[in-house]
C-alpha cells in the first residue's frame, strides 16, 4: 500500500518503530518530494528556485552514485525526507557522506523520528562503506543540535564556508 502523501493533524506520540520505516523516493514522487523540499526551504527561509530545484532532484534520482533520497513514512503517511550525498575525505580516510536535508513535517517533530532516521542513514552510510557522516544545522535550532549530539555528532569548531560556482546552463 502506497503510503499517504497529506498527514493527518493529530496529538504527539511517539511512533512505535512498526509504524515507521524509511523507503527509497524514485521519480514517481518528484512532485511530492518538491512539496516537502518548498515546506523545508520555508521553515529554514531558504531560497527556493523550483525549476533548479527540480533539476537537482532528478539528477539525484537518476543517479544513485551521487547519493540517495529517502521518504520516511510513519502510519502510512509521508512524514518527511532525507537527502545523502556522497563524497570522498582523506581527513576521514575514504568515503563520506553529507546529510544534506532532513525534514519532518511539524506534525511529526517530537515523536523519535528524527532519531530514528539518523539511525537508518547511518546504517545505511555503513553498509556503502562510507567513514563519515556530516550535518549542517543551523546556529539558532537548538532543538535539532541537541538530537545530533546527543547521537553522537560533534562540531568540529570550524565554519562551513561556500561558494556557488553556478552551471553552465543556469542562464
Amino acid at each position: 500500500m502506497a503510503p499517504r502523501e497529506r498527514p493527518a493533524v493529530r496529538q504527539k506520540r511517539m511512533t512505535k518503530p512498526g509504524d515507521l520505516r524509511f523507503e527509497p523516493a524514485d521519480p514517481a514522487r518528484t512532485d511530492l518530494l518538491m512539496e516537502l523540499m518548498r515546506e523545508f526551504y520555508a521553515c529554514e527561509h531558504l531560497d527556493f528556485d523550483e525549476r533548479l530545484a527540480r533539476r537537482a532532484l532528478d539528477e539525484l534520482l537518476g543517479s544513485p552514485s551521487l547519493g540517495r533520497v529517502i521518504l520516511a513514512v510513519a502510519n502510512e503517511e509521508v512524514a518527511g525526507y532525507l537527502i545523502l550525498g556522497f563524497g570522498f575525505s582523506l581527513e576521514f580516510h575514504g568515503r563520506d557522506a553529507f546529510l544534506d536535508e532532513i525534514y519532518l513535517r511539524e506534525a511529526y517533530r517530537g515523536r523519535g523520528i528524527g532519531k530514528a532516521a539518523l539511525e537508518f542513514v547511518e546504517a545505511a552510510c555503513r553498509r556503502e562503506g562510507i567513514h563519515a557522516l556530516h550535518l549542517e544545522v543551523d546556529r539558532a535550532n537548538e532543538r535539532a543540535q541537541a538530537v545530533y549530539r546527543q547521537a553522537g555528532y560533534r562540531d568540529h569548531d570550524r565554519y562551513l564556508l561556500t561558494k556557488r560556482l553556478g552551471r553552465p546552463d543556469d542562464g
